[in-house]
């Protein structure tokens, strides 16, 4: 059989719309993953006919038109697919009728915008931080905002627990309590931890646009997008690199 026709495996759960390859890397490292009954090493390819399953569950790939949500999370979700352990997992919240992901994190006690979709591929391009791609926060703080507030933020902090200072950004003040801000950047609670440094207490936080989708739906419901976003969406990532370049720093 030539190797045009074989799959990596974790490319065959993205395509799939099963879960990232990242995801998939993790589920085969953890031994859930099996083809015809056999647990694979990592980096093994299949051929058509294999049987893919996960957990004992088939998983198959219909090459379905892929489907993308923009859904506006409330506080108090987790943006996990591990049904098993989170009780209030963005999966069950939204109860999709198809198996989809979400597109990076927002945390708990975070709200607003979060893309999910099946589509693996585009996740991997979309989360790449060295790729720049915007995403716009809304954030309301515990007490007046400074000028030397917003001048630090704009350029960078270094967060020493993740030993990394953050980009420069874009940081406008909205009113005395509130500012906007524009990362091309995904750390860790990246925001709350750089206004932490400086002595300020985060009380609210909505991420209102990922690159060219902004939040329109109500809290706790969800949209799919447009033609005409999807269409940017993928031009925006067009010279995406799917995989990290080695040597390349990631931020």
């Amino acid at each position: 059989m030539s190797e045009q026709e074989l799959t990596r495996i974790n490319k065959f759960l993205s395509e799939a719309g099963y879960c990232s390859r990242r995801k998939a890397d993790k589920l085969i490292e953890e031994g859930r993953v099996t083809i015809n009954g056999i647990v694979p090493e990592m980096g093994t390819k299949i051929a058509p006919g294999d049987v893919v399953a996960v957990d004992g569950e088939v998983v198959k790939n219909n090459k379905e038109a892929f489907v993308y949500l923009a859904f506006n999370k409330p506080v108090g979700i987790v943006c996990t697919t591990d049904t098993r352990v989170e009780k209030d997992n963005i999966i069950d919240y939204i109860n999709y009728p198809k198996r989809i992901f979400p597109v990076g994190r927002l945390d708990k006690m975070s709200e607003g915008l979060i893309l999910l979709t099946d589509d693996g591929d585009i996740v991997n391009k979309i989360l790449r931080a060295s790729n720049n791609h915007e995403k716009e926060y809304i954030v309301t703080v515990n007490k007046p905002i400074s000028q030397t507030f917003i001048d630090r933020m704009r350029g960078g902090i270094y967060l020493e627990d993740l030993r990394q200072k953050t980009k420069k950004c874009v940081v406008e003040k909205l009113d005395s309590f509130t500012f906007k801000i524009i990362l091309t950047q995904g750390l860790n609670r990246q925001i709350r931890r750089m206004c932490s440094y400086l002595n300020y207490d985060v009380q609210s936080l909505k991420r209102v646009r990922i690159m060219n989708v902004t939040l329109d739906v109500p809290v706790g419901q969800y949209r799919e997008l447009t033609k005409t976003e999807l269409k940017e969406l993928n031009k925006l990532i067009s010279d995406s690199s799917k995989t990290h370049i080695p040597g390349k720093p990631k931020n």
